[in-house]
């Protein structure tokens, strides 16, 4: 009898337990993997736990979490030339478990990986998304699991209790502690000056004062990376004593594999092309300059192979890291590249010499943020001095006006790099270098074209209020015509030089840079304006740490290049002192500059004064396009001013990028209060333009026009001569080759064209404007149709575009060099077509 009830007893329990089993519910899923280089191709450990968003646990006060489930089977496909690996997973859990709205990784094994995204297929159909793009680094150098969050997004107040607690969590642990040097791994934002640009240890000649954090030196922040102090400057933060491109940037922030070796690949290039020859064959040349225009012209069809060796090799190697010495040495042994001629001389060699394209390009070539209509007759310092222009130099040049009446119509403008430039120039002509400050005046005609009036050069006298000025008047004969050739010359080179530096670095990559810092620290992935934002954040931390190792970096690219030398980051600081996060919006720019005035019965807000400025009709578009975009996104997530202003990630967000992020500007009265829904919409919209349109607009046209250097040269070596010098018998004698020995030196022109051939390349991971970020960026379909209704808007932008383009009547969108302006057209069909340069296309972010 008892064996009976024993045997009863195990014929049910087994029953039980079976019942147990089935009775838990599956979630299956799929983890997306992009392979490395020199990874193997299946092999990951790496465990997967989820968190429910609907069921909480009352001894975590956090969403039940399930057991691990591990990724398995592997399989391995080609997207776009990116090798993908796809992991199957499975999650058993308890019937009540509810829908996963997180998951949390570990990575097991002893190298990162890249996870790309991840879904979850649960009861009932329906399939939970996850964008990831990170990379996940082994929890032996972590000490914790990495966590995500679904693609659904909440504002603080309507955050599931279940995830409440993981949200404060996380925020909590992105933003450091402010102390030690950052590895590789840590996933960390934290703020800190420029304190990185000199290098004190190497010598008195490369130290550079810190930018950032003084009245002396205002300046955004950027990331910490926490390196050791100098030896010489326990302020500067030690640099490594190699370039190599470790240097420390959060991991969601880094670039993906493709890109990183599409980077030094197209870098290796174009250094092995450009001024690798010339640095080899230095010993070997009579001059340092180039003798001729068909010279220059000859770097781009190179049919030599260029081997690394001798003293050129032993220098690159103390200078970069082993691996990236191998792979410069393994280019140096292929076949050259052919690299395209700069579209300048594509199709008239002589083009860029005309006064019409010289001044078309203030309008729609590289620099057009710049240009502005003069307010007073004669410019006058801000100092007091007046310019040295008279009425007598530019009256009978405009067309039958007087100056009153051109100044009312504004008609006369002005290219001016005067002021901010004269109080340098002392320091700048050392060493060879010879520039002077300029202004331009320029008449705009019946046709819409500018038409050239004066150059005025400016050098500083004795006294502060003091100039020593000359003014150049157009003219297309003998030696006044080689004159007039050399002060636009000049002229060029002081707009190079703001163009890199401040139109292109300082106005885009510097004042983002805290942005994406406080987006990390104080909005959660949750958040809708994070999900909004974070397309346009891509990649840019990680450029902006290889510029400051390589390009902006005492004795870097830039220093080489550029007439500032080593002043160069310090004049960009200068400048910030006047910039200004309301006027960085197109329009708002525009009414700035004199050239467009408000008009509320506008859609874009203002009324254009100049009819073919092919920057800003374009950019009007395109701005109007976005702003139209984030009201839509907006008006779905705050319901009123109150949503705004109670929101309480949202005000910290804006309250460190006043305070912290831009920390010398936390007293100006100019910033948006944010306690409306339009003054978040007009930040955001600032914001989104600045990392997308306007970077595009002054980078992806650098090779077309300064790849020839002769176009836009970036410093000069030589004065204008004075008569009855030696320098100007020399000028009289052979002008041609005056000119040519003003313009910089072989192997530096060499590098500048090196240097903007990779900044002006379309990566083949690039995302434009109007493009989705991945397939299933968010699960809202509300935001869905909002967002095909902006790309459906920039499609429209781009006929408008093209329609532009072909009007004969619009003479500034192709000039006498016959460029069509492309710079704004969006490009919205452009998807994965690979690497090159185009000309056109908006990404959504600073991603090079």
């Amino acid at each position: 009898m008892a064996h009976q009830t024993l045997q009863q007893c195990f014929n049910v329990v087994p029953g039980k337990i079976t019942c147990l089993q089935t009775s838990k519910e599956i979630i299956t899923g799929e983890v997306f993997i992009v392979q490395s280089h020199g990874q193997s191709s299946c092999w990951i450990s790496a465990s997967v736990q989820l968190y429910s968003s609907t069921r909480l646990d009352p001894n975590t006060g956090k969403g039940k979490l399930s057991e691990k489930a591990y990724l398995k089977h592997g399989k391995s496909s080609e997207h776009n030339g990116t090798k993908i690996t796809k992991y199957k997973v499975k999650f058993r859990v308890e019937p009540d478990f509810g829908i996963p709205g997180a998951f949390l990784i570990k990575n097991e094994h002893k190298h990162k990986f890249f996870l790309q995204s991840a879904t979850l297929e649960v009861p009932a159909n329906q399939s939970i998304q996850f964008n990831c793009k990170s990379w996940i680094y082994p929890f032996t150098k972590t000490k914790t699991n990495r966590l995500f969050f679904s693609n659904t997004v909440y504002l603080p107040n309507e955050t599931p209790e279940t995830l409440d607690e993981l949200r404060k969590e996380e925020l909590e642990s992105l933003r450091g502690h402010g102390t030690g040097e950052r590895k590789e791994w840590d996933r960390v934002y934290e703020y800190d000056y420029y304190n990185d640009l000199g290098n004190p240890d190497k010598g008195q000649e490369h130290v550079r004062p810190i930018l950032g954090g003084s009245d002396s030196y205002p300046y955004p922040r950027r990331g910490r990376t926490g390196r050791p102090r100098c030896n010489q400057d326990p302020l500067t933060e030690s640099r490594p004593t190699k370039f190599n491109l470790d240097i420390y940037v959060p991991p969601d922030e880094r670039f993906s594999p493709k890109k990183l070796s599409e980077f030094i690949e197209k870098s290796v290039q174009a250094i092995v092309h450009f001024p690798l020859p010339e640095a080899q064959s230095i010993d070997e040349q009579e001059s340092n300059s180039f003798e001729s225009l068909e010279e220059i012209k000859d770097i781009f069809s190179r049919h030599k192979r260029q081997g690394v060796e001798g003293w050129i090799a032993e220098e690159l190697k103390s200078l970069v890291s082993d691996d990236l010495f191998k792979e410069i040495k393994e280019a140096g042994k292929k076949d050259p590249i052919k690299f395209p001629l700069p579209k300048i001389i594509e199709e008239n060699e002589l083009a860029w010499k005309d006064d019409e394209e010289f001044a078309r390009q203030m309008l729609s070539g590289v620099n057009p943020t710049v240009i502005k209509g003069l307010e007073v007759f004669p410019p006058q310092s801000r100092n007091g001095v007046w310019s040295s222009i008279k009425a007598s130099h530019i009256q009978h040049n405009l067309d039958g006006l007087t100056i009153t009446e051109a100044m009312n119509q504004w008609r006369i403008l002005i290219l001016d790099h005067h002021d901010y430039l004269l109080p340098f120039l002392n320091r700048i002509n050392t060493k060879g270098i010879c520039v002077y400050a300029s202004r331009t005046l320029l008449f705009l005609r019946d046709d819409h074209t500018l038409k050239l009036l004066a150059i005025e050069l400016s050098l500083p006298g004795s006294s502060a209020d003091m100039e020593i000025n000359r003014v150049f008047l157009p003219t297309t004969q003998g030696t006044e015509a080689a004159l007039w050739l050399l002060a636009k010359a000049h002229v060029a080179v002081n707009d190079s030089a703001y163009h890199q530096l401040i139109s292109h670095w300082l106005n885009t990559h510097a004042v983002v840079e805290p942005f994406i810092i406080a987006t990390r620290r104080q909005l959660s992935v949750m958040h809708p304006v994070h999900r909004l934002l974070d397309p346009h954040f891509k990649d840019t931390m990680h450029i902006n740490a290889l510029s400051r190792s390589i390009i902006i970096n005492s004795g870097g690219i830039l220093e080489k290049i550029l007439f500032t030398q080593e002043i160069s980051m310090e004049l960009s600081s200068a400048i910030y002192r006047d910039w200004r996060f309301d006027e960085q919006g197109l329009p708002a720019d525009l009414i700035k500059r004199g050239l467009a005035l408000k008009d509320p019965d506008n859609p874009t807000g203002v009324y254009p004064l100049l009819e073919d400025y092919p920057y800003g009709a374009d950019g009007l578009e395109i701005w109007t396009a976005i702003k139209t975009w984030v009201t839509d996104f907006c008006s779905l997530f705050y319901t009123d001013d109150d949503s705004v202003r109670s929101d309480v990630e949202i005000q910290a967000w804006w309250s460190e990028i006043k305070n912290v992020g831009h920390g010398d500007k936390c007293n100006e009265t100019w910033w948006y209060p944010l306690t409306t829904l339009m003054d978040l919409i007009e930040a955001l919209t600032t914001l989104i333009w600045i990392a997308s349109a306007l970077h595009a607009s002054v980078n992806f046209g650098q090779y077309a026009y300064a790849g020839y250097p002769p176009n836009r040269p970036t410093l000069c070596r030589q004065f204008i001569p004075n008569e009855g010098t030696h320098e100007f018998a020399a000028f009289l004698k052979d002008p041609d080759g005056y000119y040519l020995k003003m313009l910089p030196a072989r192997f530096e022109m060499t590098i500048g064209v090196a240097l903007i051939e990779v900044l002006s390349q379309h990566t083949s991971d690039e995302v434009y404007i109007g493009q989705k970020p991945s397939p299933e960026w968010t699960d809202n379909e509300e935001v869905r149709q909002r967002f095909e209704k902006f790309h459906e808007n920039l499609q429209k932008v781009e006929r408008k575009i093209l329609v532009r383009n072909r009007d004969p009547k619009l003479k500034n969108r192709k000039g006498p060099a016959k460029i069509p302006y492309k710079l704004l057209y969006p490009d919205t069909s452009n998807i994965g077509i690979g690497r090159r340069i185009t000309g056109k296309g908006i990404p959504n972010s600073i991603s090079i």
